[in-house]
């Protein structure tokens, strides 16, 4: 998507009206035309809030008003180097809604994830100071609280997105550009985006509601007064709306706030079900070679030995078509379904093998923390020194969130350390002078052994880079 720039946003939510929904039909009629949003959003707007949020950036600036020629000739020699730093203070605005009478506000991750000082602006002026409570960085979202000393505040429910089809109608709720609470309408353009890569799970509701910067925290609103998803992302060239905008599903939301509830919460964020499988889309040729009529489903290409799925029955070379008897059209839905599944609960895969459909039970548990990390501080003579590494399994994977399954992972780097230089956690050390490390143990060993020069090849997010020291 070249030239085009994707504006995340944050997320509210809305009181439920009592009447019930009705049949959809088209308006036939002058007064059916003129029919007004206005009782709905009254409704809402109580509980959605602004979010302020303000932190400390360090920057470097040049002695020389960068000049470049300046900077080349004199930068160097008088020690500045990378220039002298300045601090400044950096304001941002987003949005976001009460979910219940205490206080507690839900959000996007990215409007408050490196705040240092958050305020919460309710719709009739008053403002409050507001602590982070959860950052799940996976899904992009955030949990708030903030102290009414007592009072009952307005909150609202979330209700299911599943009800949705393309063609419904929504009202988009938020506080773009910092104008001040903002109401646009649309519809429903498209269910279970999945193409985006905007937050580790990719399975978005699409709508035409206007959406642009400061949005983030909005609410989607559907026609029956609940709230079916949060504003998340826009599609856009130059910054403005293009009728191209994203939401989270309400069903992730709700698990962020019953996880954190629950105290399952880890190093990024809520703890998920795990299912230790490699899988892929089913395409048109794999369709075709499977006898479908149509491409869909999710083929399992490997399993993990730990897996929930491989433990209830699963093989690789099965095709998933349904997750709790919703139809499973891709890897990412798959994904998305069994995030949404709490930990300790169940759900029914559709299995089919050699074209007979069968239902398997299986479990959602946590990834599981084997073989034990063996998390060392390594120190010494050598390029990786004040480097702590672990050995890599599910949990250490899901926390810093990578794919690797070989190499050993870099947790923790000391600051004035060797290894600073070279390494920063959540990467991967995949050799050392030619010799694959598979482990703690190996890569201590192969350290320790003089060396010349050191020949090291690191992985980031599965893109190897290689680097020779001496």
């Amino acid at each position: 998507m070249r030239g085009v720039l994707v504006f995340l946003a944050a997320f509210l939510f809305v009181v439920p009206l009592c009447a019930q929904a009705q049949d959809r039909a088209a308006p036939a009629s002058r007064e059916q035309i003129q029919m007004s949003f206005a009782p709905l959003v009254r409704e809402v707007t109580p509980a959605v809030v602004s979010v302020s949020t303000r932190r400390t950036v360090t920057q470097r600036v040049s002695p020389f008003m960068g000049d470049p020629l300046f900077d080349q000739l004199f930068g160097q020699a008088f020690g500045f180097g990378g220039g002298l730093t300045r601090k400044r203070i950096e304001d941002a605005l987003g949005s976001g809604v009460i979910v219940d009478s205490e206080g507690l506000i839900v959000t996007n991750a990215h409007v408050v994830r490196n705040a240092e000082e958050i305020t919460v602006v309710m719709n009739d002026g008053r403002e409050f100071p507001a602590k982070k409570t959860l950052v799940d960085a996976p899904s992009d979202l955030a949990l708030l609280r903030i102290d009414a000393q007592g009072e009952k505040l307005p909150f609202v429910n979330l209700e299911p997105s599943e009800k949705l089809e393309v063609g419904d109608l929504v009202l988009a709720i938020g506080n773009p550009f910092g104008v001040g609470q903002t109401v646009t309408s649309g519809i429903i353009s498209a269910l279970a985006r999945s193409s985006l890569n905007i937050n580790d799970f990719n399975f978005f509701i699409q709508t035409d509601a206007a959406i642009n910067p400061g949005n983030s925290g909005g609410a989607l609103v559907a026609m029956d007064g609940s709230v079916v998803g949060i504003n998340s992302a826009i599609y856009s060239r130059d910054g403005g709306s293009l009728g191209i905008g994203f939401a989270i599903p309400s069903e992730m939301v709700a698990t962020v706030i019953a996880a954190e509830k629950a105290g399952q919460v880890g190093n990024r964020g809520i703890v998920r079900a795990w299912l230790g499988v490699t899988a892929q889309d089913v395409s048109a040729d794999i369709a075709d070679s499977l006898g479908f009529d149509a491409p869909h489903g999710v083929l399992i290409a490997k399993l993990h030995s730990d897996s929930p799925l491989k433990k209830a029955g699963a093989q690789a070379g099965d095709v998933v078509t349904a997750v709790n008897g919703k139809p499973v059209r891709e890897a990412a839905e798959m994904k998305f379904r069994i995030a949404t599944v709490p930990i300790g609960a169940s759900a029914d895969f559709e299995i089919m093998r050699d074209g007979n459909v069968s239902t398997i039970n299986v479990a959602a548990a946590a990834p599981p923390d084997n073989p034990p990390r063996d998390e060392t501080l390594l120190s010494g003579n050598h390029p990786f020194a004040g480097a702590t590494v672990s050995n890599i399994n599910p949990a250490v994977s899901v926390e810093l969130g990578f794919r690797e399954e070989e190499g050993v992972a870099v947790t923790k780097v000391g600051v004035q350390s060797a290894a600073a230089r070279i390494v920063a956690p959540g990467e991967v050390i995949i050799s050392v002078n030619g010799e694959a490390v598979m482990n703690v143990k190996e890569l201590q060993k192969t350290l320790k052994r003089p060396a010349a020069a050191w020949q090291l090849v690191i992985s980031n997010d599965g893109r190897k880079r290689q680097i020779v020291i001496r």
